[in-house]
């Protein structure tokens, strides 16, 4: 590995959690350039919901290269975009009864937010976001001014501005009571509280600890939206394409987001792709060529795109989804009440779970003695103190089970040794 030390940025972070060079690797499996196999629980922080290399992708776009398909092209017309915006259509939005423009920007999540919050400020000639603790959006400084981790902050080197943030539901001072004293100073004419552009939220705070919302808190942000003058923003760009057990992260809500953010998952196969669901009354603001990006959209990421969405033309996968996020969860809770002294806390939904150790040092420990056990999980949170899992939601039983089993013998181990 001493080459990625010599030449490679001292910015690099993942490869210190998981220190080896992989070099293969097959749904909820990599394998490292040693032939050693490690079950991945992570999945490309949320990127890899259908696994690595998921074969039916890997076939389309086989074929789609071997053709000649368009792999960029701005934002020009292709077969690859119509299908994909088609089936999209089709299989997510009409169901639902949902009318969104699409609208791709640059290839990550930060760009869709970005992107969302350019169109929030044009809407309505606010300059003022709302957004919450615990919250991550990402580190380009628009959306690392509604991110809240301080060491991410910290490192933007210019002040991050134009953010009110409020307490996330279930962070102290949160709840309720938070949103209706934020209304009755905002009614008040001499609070000097600038009307807000837009609210941004995260229906589950991933990064943030895996902090999940209520419906009825959510009903209450976008009935402030609403009563504001100011656009309500889902950033689901973590937590959906299946991840929680339905598409949407707020699906059975009744919610009704302006602007919806996606990303990571949509691409498929781990190819890059971002992009908002904006309400076309909204979107009509924007004129020809106002926001641009060299990749906006890619050709293959459509093709995978559209491989993935065959997995909601019926609810089978869905049902694993959240048969096998209920053994998580079930598992989770059983180290937590094991060791219930500690005031560990499990929570989450579908196949995004995590458990809170509280100490983020103890969480560290665990996730490095779980790489040397061959199993990857992320730290996140405060401090880095909850343990995420977010595995492919494609992964076979037999390794969802050896995963958990791993996880449980590890923080057994490092407890005996604290």
């Amino acid at each position: 590995m001493d080459i990625f030390a010599e030449l490679e940025s001292e910015v690099r972070g993942y490869c210190r959690a998981y220190p080896t060079v992989f070099e293969s690797a097959s749904n909820a499996r990599q394998v490292d350039e040693a032939g050693k196999s490690y079950i991945d629980f992570f999945a490309g922080a949320g990127v890899l919901n259908f696994g690595h290399n998921n074969p039916r992708m890997k076939k389309a776009i086989i074929a789609y290269i071997e053709s000649d398909g368009v792999a960029h092209s701005l934002d020009t017309h292709t077969t690859a975009k119509r299908t994909f915006l088609e089936k999209f259509n089709i299989i997510i939005l009409k169901p639902r009864g949902m009318t969104y423009k699409f609208q791709f920007m640059g290839p990550t999540g930060t760009n869709a937010v970005e992107t969302a919050l350019k169109l929030a400020r044009r809407v309505t000639g606010r300059s003022s976001v709302i957004a919450f603790s615990h919250g991550f959006h990402g580190m380009t400084l628009g959306a690392l001014s509604l991110t809240a981790n301080e060491y991410f902050r910290n490192a933007a080197g210019v002040p991050l501005e134009h953010v009110m943030r409020l307490p996330f539901e279930t962070a102290p001072g949160g709840g309720l009571q938070a949103i209706e004293d934020y209304r009755a100073a905002f009614r008040d004419g001499s609070s000097g509280l600038p009307p807000p552009a837009a609210i941004m939220v995260e229906t589950i705070q991933a990064e943030g600890g895996v902090n999940v919302a209520s419906r009825d808190w959510l009903h209450a942000l976008q009935n402030l939206a609403r009563e504001t003058g100011a656009l309500f923003i889902i950033d689901d760009i973590q937590a959906s394409c299946g991840r929680t057990g339905s598409y949407f992260s707020f699906d059975g809500m009744d919610l009704d987001p302006d602007i919806i953010c996606l990303a990571k998952g949509i691409g498929g196969f781990g190819t890059p792709m971002a992009m908002n669901l904006n309400k076309p009354e909204h979107d009509k603001m924007w004129s020809p060529g106002e926001h641009t990006g060299t990749f906006r959209g890619q050709g293959l990421s459509f093709v995978a795109g559209r491989e993935a969405l065959r997995y909601f033309e019926d609810d089978s996968l869905m049902q694993d989804v959240r048969r096998m996020g209920q053994n998580i969860r079930d598992r989770l809770e059983a180290i937590a009440a094991k060791y219930a002294s500690r005031g560990w806390d499990v929570r989450g939904r579908g196949m995004m779970q995590g458990i809170d150790l509280v100490d983020g040092a103890l969480a560290k420990a665990v996730a490095a003695e779980c790489f040397q056990s061959g199993l990857l999980v992320g730290p996140c949170g405060t401090g880095g103190r909850v343990i995420k899992l977010i595995p492919p939601l494609t992964i076979p039983e037999a390794d969802l089970e050896t995963g958990l089993t791993i996880l449980e013998n590890t923080i057994d181990k490092v407890m005996e040794a604290s």
